[in-house]
């Protein structure tokens, strides 16, 4: 059930982090506040495809 998604930081569109979800507890994209080293602050980083 588990699968690994890559994030990608809402301001300047980079794909910094990847991680694992649980697709029955979480079926839609997920969303997390992370630091972004390019930005050079925390920053929302969402789900992509």
């Amino acid at each position: 059930m588990r699968v690994g998604v890559t994030l990608a930081c809402t301001e300047c569109k980079r794909r910094n982090y990847t991680t694992m979800k649980n697709k029955k507890n979480d079926p839609g994209r997920i969303e997390m506040k992370k630091y972004c080293r390019f930005c050079q602050t925390h920053t929302l980083h969402k789900e992509t495809r």
